[in-house]
């Protein structure tokens, strides 16, 4: 089933991205890991791809197994910016071949040290030929506080724009902290005509180690609410976990009770967390 039929649904969707392993040894930990966050029967679920394609065939079997053991439908990641025409197509190639039909199309991050093909600057370029190759939905990201690359968020809302004009089906975004932040992005991407489903990304941090990696990904802030928190309990790694499990809770509590629909949870692999924010919220999403 395609994603995009899953958003037009007139229903709350609350979904789960995971993360294939960098190494072979620790497959078989992270696939078990996926298989039990599935089996909380989320709406759908995605599997990301490492920098340069180099976990590239982990995303597809993990993928594979979440849709075909779990009954759970599934998205694969795939990134342009460190990749050939010639990679890119043999993995659009392999996903239809393993009825694989939602892609998150990605520009991606430069590999550290490793080096840039030239094949694809953009994700709108990925994009369209994603949609020139197949019958797929697909998937972009947005920044609520805009690209970091961007410049500004007028530059940001125009790039996001193209992605839609080239194909994109929905968008995702990056994680934030300040639902605010989200609303008034809401506002600027539908000012700009972006009409398609745009899905809140949510990350819960339960670690005080992750509030750094968080910063680096994103560029987010982060309210005095949230830092406060972290500054109390990031020592204590269970005290701190239950705040961050019970702060994405109440963040997805206020969007769905502002009239979003659709969220996505940046699991990081763990299923305990997964499953303690889906009961928190298992009424509100009926």
């Amino acid at each position: 089933m395609k994603i995009i039929d899953i958003l037009n649904q007139d229903k709350i969707t609350l979904s789960f991205e995971v993360f294939p392993p960098k190494l072979t040894k620790n497959y078989d930990d992270v696939a078990f890991k996926a298989k039990e966050i599935a089996k909380l029967h989320p709406d759908f679920m995605s599997v990301t791809y490492g920098a340069g394609g180099g976990t590239s065939e982990y995303t597809l079997n993990i993928a594979k197994e979440i849709k075909e053991k779990e009954n759970v439908e599934v998205m694969a990641h795939l990134t342009c910016v460190s990749s050939s025409k010639e990679h890119v197509h043999n993995m659009i190639h392999r996903l239809k071949e393993n009825h694989i039909e939602n892609i998150m199309a990605l520009r991606g991050d430069i590999p550290s040290g490793g080096s840039k093909f030239h094949d694809y600057q953009h994700a709108s370029e990925l994009i369209k030929e994603i949609k020139a190759s197949g019958d797929f939905c697909i998937g972009a990201a947005c920044y609520p506080e805009g690209h970091p690359e961007a410049g500004n968020k007028d530059t940001d809302i125009k790039n996001l724009k193209k992605k839609v004009d080239a194909g994109a089906d929905f968008l995702t975004t990056q994680m934030f902290f300040d639902n605010n932040v989200f609303y008034n992005f809401l506002f600027r991407a539908r000012e700009a005509g972006i009409d398609v489903p745009i899905v809140a990304g949510i990350m819960p941090i339960t670690r005080g180690l992750q509030v750094k990696r968080a910063r680096e990904l994103s560029n987010c802030s982060m309210p005095q609410r949230f830092i406060s928190m972290v500054d109390k309990f990031g020592d204590n790694d269970e005290a701190m976990k239950q705040a961050g499990i019970i702060y994405a809770s109440e963040q997805i509590i206020d969007l769905i009770a502002s009239g979003i629909k659709h969220i996505h949870v940046y699991s990081m692999n763990k299923p305990d967390v997964a499953c303690a924010i889906m009961h928190n919220v298992s009424e509100i999403i009926r």
